[in-house]
C-alpha cells in the first residue's frame, strides 16, 4: 500500500507528525539540510539535527538527548563527532558557546567532538574530512525542527534538500531525499511528513512541496 504523504511547517508541525508515527523529513535549504546532504555525499556515517541553546519553540526539544544519540552512534562505530553550529562567521569557541547542551550529551555518551564547523550548506563538506564520522547540525531552524521530531517520538527523522552539492546537481539531491524517505516509510510501514523548517522561508516551503511531489511520483 502506498504511504500517505503530508506537508507541514515549523517545529510544531514536525512534532505533530512524529506523534502520528510518521517518518519526518526536515527541509532547511539555507542551510542545515543542505549541509547534511553534503556530509552524506562526503561519506558521513550519519547526520543528526539538534536545537542550539537559545532555541525557543512551542514544543518540547531535548538537544542533550540528541547529543547522546549521536554520541552513542559514534562510539559504536569507533569514530568521532563533527559538530556544525552557528554563527557562520566566528570562532570555534563562539560556536561551542551556543551548543553546550548538545556537547553535554555527546560527552555523556563517551564520544569526542573532533571538529567544529560553520553551517554553510554544501561548502561545509570542504572544511573537514567527513568520511565515516557522525555529524550533528545544531542550528536555529532545521536543527530545532529535527530535535522536536525526535523528542516527540518519530520512528525516523531524515533531512532533504533541493540545493546542489559538490556531488549532486539538478534534481538529483531532491530525488535522493525522496528515495530515503520512501525507503524508511516502507521499512516502518508508515506515512511521511515533509517539514519546511520554518514558515518564514519561502524556499523551504517550495522545496518541501517539490519533495512531496517527488515522493508521490516515486510510488506511482
Amino acid at each position: 500500500m502506498a504511504a500517505t504523504v503530508n506537508l507541514t511547517v515549523n517545529a510544531s508541525g514536525a512534532a505533530a507528525a512524529a506523534q502520528n508515527g510518521q517518518v519526518v523529513v526536515i527541509v532547511d535549504v539555507i542551510d542545515m539540510s543542505t549541509t547534511c546532504e553534503a556530509a552524506l555525499d562526503a561519506g558521513a556515517l550519519a547526520v543528526y539535527g539538534a536545537a542550539p541553546d537559545n532555541a525557543r519553540c512551542p514544543v518540547q526539544i531535548n538537544p542533550q538527548n540528541i547529543g547522546e544519540i549521536a554520541g552513542r552512534r559514534a562510539v559504536e562505530a569507533g569514530t568521532d563527532i563533527v559538530l556544525v553550529a552557528e554563527p557562520r562567521v566566528g570562532s570555534d569557541s563562539e560556536r561551542l558557546n551556543t551548543v553546550s547542551k548538545v556537547v553535554s550529551g555527546i560527552k555523556k555518551s563517551g564520544a569526542r567532538v573532533g571538529a567544529v564547523l560553520p553551517n554553510l550548506g554544501a561548502e561545509t563538506a570542504k572544511l573537514a574530512d567527513l568520511k565515516g564520522r557522525v555529524l550533528v547540525a545544531a542550528t536555529g531552524t532545521g536543527g530545532v525542527a529535527y530535535d522536536a521530531a525526535v523528542t516527540a517520538g518519530a520512528p525516523a527523522v531524515l533531512t532533504a534538500t533541493v540545493a546542489r552539492t559538490m556531488q549532486k546537481k539538478g534534481v538529483t539531491p531532491a530525488r535522493e531525499g525522496a528515495r530515503r524517505a520512501l525507503a524508511a516509510a516502507r521499512d516502518l510501514n508508515t506515512g511521511i511528513t515533509v517539514v519546511a523548517a520554518t514558515a518564514n522561508s519561502l524556499e523551504d516551503i517550495l522545496a518541501a512541496e517539490y519533495l512531496v511531489k517527488l515522493i508521490i511520483m516515486g510510488q506511482a
